[in-house]
């Protein structure tokens, strides 16, 4: 396989790709509350709503994490004349790399998802679908759209979730116009016959739905060939990518010799959507020019960093290229992030009811006194972002001559700090733009501050956060040791 240097140039070209998706869309309506009582009516839970949001669902979800990872994505579906459906468009309306064509169907449902959850468990999911097949002239007016798609795409997606959208019909009509237009189809199945996908170039199922298809049990790396080998005869197919959660995925071709990737994921939080970034991911990748066992390389790593998120999350390239840089991310530079990175992972942390901390400042050079800070801070919280001015941002602020130490390297030292467990860099001024993206419990700085004059104080304490003032370490301060350092040394006294 490819090395990581090559592998990076790769990441840059997924802005060039345009992905087309077909399949089921669904709306995932989320409801979020506690439970603090049994309800008298019956022996159930009461859960008290706090808050609720909506996000594509299904092939929706595929979109968004092609978009993620910064390629464009066509999504072609089916929706209702109904409030779940204008949520979807709304939805897609919203999202910068996301164009659609979808088919309004009277009297159609389209399929919502509505889930209860406390205190990070999904107590109750409710569905409401119509999952007819398409009747002829549905199909011909989807085939149509897919037909005069075909030339604007490098890649082709057939997201099946068994809602009626992707007939038997459908499916033999897109890969016979891929086809003739030579672009790569990719299916992720929800029918166990995988005979209804011939024509496919790539399936992708799990290890359930290829042990249902194949009557064969998957248990190691040797059954998973049997199986994966059984159905590509069976269907003619280029190749099975078979995703087998803590054992990885496996890639069987029908001519060159298996390939098994092993599990990334170094803490499992959410299984949900994973098999939607793991096609996302593999789709890009091939569409920008990688090989099929670099392109589920990468869909490997993919699939390990979206795990370990909250939800129906999306990955990004930069949480890509910072998984491929080597294994010492596995240390302190792994605690470096983007803002829209920190965002994901200040999620995950919500997720699992731990109180976010911030902070933030130039940490030129670390003394004493940033110690003192950081530990005062990190004991306000559960979890501790620092938010750190860049190069360029010091100089403003600082003159000239600083900073002493470059943003990576204050970064650097900052991470390794077992006090700190993320670094945002700004370029800004002051942090309120990060600030109000992550939303922290509390807000932490020196009692050099007054609370009113803390930047983003305000909006904190607006959604219920407070402000901590921490106690400052006399006669600490970078100024001043930079000045002492310019200062000529004394003569010594004869």
């Amino acid at each position: 396989m490819t090395g990581t240097s090559n592998f990076l140039e790769l990441l840059p070209k997924f802005s060039t790709i345009r992905v087309l998706c077909v399949g089921d869309v669904m709306l995932d309506h989320f409801i979020y509350g506690t439970v603090e009582r049994i309800s008298p009516e019956a022996p159930i839970p009461v859960l008290k709503v706090n808050r609720e949001s909506q996000m594509l669902g299904g092939a929706g979800n595929v979109v968004r994490n092609i978009a993620a990872l910064g390629a464009q994505a066509m999504l072609v579906s089916v929706v209702g004349d109904d409030q779940a459906g204008h949520a979807i468009t709304k939805l897609i309306s919203q999202e910068t790399n996301i164009q659609a064509s979808l088919i309004t169907v009277p009297n159609r449902q389209t399929s919502l998802k509505v889930r209860h959850v406390a205190s990070n468990q999904q107590m109750l999911r409710t569905d409401r679908e119509t999952t007819s097949p398409l009747s002829a002239d549905d199909e011909d007016k989807l085939i149509k759209i897919v037909e005069d798609e075909l030339s604007t795409v490098q890649i082709v997606i057939l997201s099946d979730y068994a809602k009626g959208v992707l007939t038997s019909r459908t499916i033999e009509r897109v890969c016979k116009a891929a086809r003739q237009q030579k672009k790569l189809v990719i299916a992720d199945p929800k029918s166990t016959d995988f005979s209804r996908y011939r024509g496919v170039n790539i399936l992708t199922p799990n290890a359930k739905e290829l042990s249902t298809a194949t009557g064969l049990p998957l248990t190691n790396n040797a059954s998973a060939e049997l199986a994966a080998s059984q159905a590509l005869k069976a269907a003619n197919f280029d190749a099975i990518l078979v995703t087998r959660s803590e054992q990885g995925m496996s890639l069987i071709r029908s001519i060159e010799p298996p390939i098994h990737y092993k599990a990334q994921a170094r803490e499992v939080f959410d299984v949900s959507g994973a098999g939607d970034t793991v096609i996302a991911t593999l789709a890009v990748a091939l569409g920008a020019g990688a090989s099929a066992e670099d392109a589920a390389a990468l869909a490997n790593i993919a699939a390990g960093i979206v795990v370990g998120k909250a939800g129906t999350a999306v990955v990004r390239p930069e949480e890509l290229a910072q998984a491929l840089h080597s294994e010492d991310l596995k240390g302190a530079e792994a605690k470096i992030k983007t803002a829209s990175a920190a965002l994901d992972l200040v999620s995950t942390w919500r997720a699992r009811n731990l109180k976010v901390g911030f902070t933030n400042g130039c940490f030129d050079l670390i003394h004493p006194g940033h110690i003192s800070l950081l530990a005062q801070a990190h004991a306000q919280c559960d979890r501790l972002v620092v938010g750190l001015n860049t190069d360029k941002s010091v100089k403003r602020l600082k003159g000239e001559t600083r900073p002493i130490n470059s943003e990576l390297a204050r970064a650097i030292v900052l991470a390794a700090l077992e006090s700190v467990d993320l670094v945002v860099l700004f370029d800004e001024d002051t942090p309120i733009d990060i600030i109000r993206s992550l939303k922290p419990d509390v807000l932490i700085k020196g009692a050099d501050y007054s609370i009113d004059k803390v930047v983003g104080g305000d909006f904190v304490q607006s959604y219920g956060g407070r402000v901590y003032l921490a106690e400052l370490t006399p006669g600490q301060s970078t100024t001043r040791i930079v000045e002492k350092l310019a200062q000529p040394p004394a003569k010594a006294a004869r």
